[in-house]
């Protein structure tokens, strides 16, 4: 039993246990998604929740990839909400998930929005609003 309770409270940090790792995720990630969610709120005038699926972003390459795709939503939201109707559509995506998948592709279900990579290109904020503006 005390070997089990060992593995359930190292299997949480095992995504992000390497120091490059984590040292990437806080210096650039972070800053990345915390930009990206303030941005989205200036620009389109609602909350966007943005976390990083841990069980698919692991690498410092590939949470390169993450934060490209923030960075996306940073520069992408000024330029697309200008206007009441564009701002109504993104507005129904509360939270967007960064992950890695087999195709780079936006999904959108609900009020929550999956942006993946494939380990080469990255969902864009262009993609994003394709979608959410159907």
């Amino acid at each position: 039993m005390k070997h089990l309770a060992l593995v359930l409270f190292f299997v949480p940090l095992a995504a992000f246990a390497g120091k490059a790792e984590r040292d990437f995720m806080k210096s650039e990630v972070t800053p990345a998604v915390t930009e990206a969610q303030a941005a989205f709120k200036t620009a389109c005038g609602c909350d966007l929740k943005i976390s990083i699926d841990e069980a698919t972003i692991k690498s410092v390459d590939e949470m390169r990839l993450a934060k490209y795709i923030a960075q996306s939503v940073t520069t992408g939201a000024p330029e697309y909400c200008t206007d009441a109707p564009a701002k109504k559509a993104v507005c129904k995506m509360k939270s967007l998930k960064l992950a890695k998948a087999k195709e780079t592709k936006f999904t959108f279900a609900g009020t929550a929005g999956t942006a993946t990579t494939d380990g080469q290109a990255v969902a864009n904020f262009a993609m994003m609003t394709d979608e959410l503006d159907k």
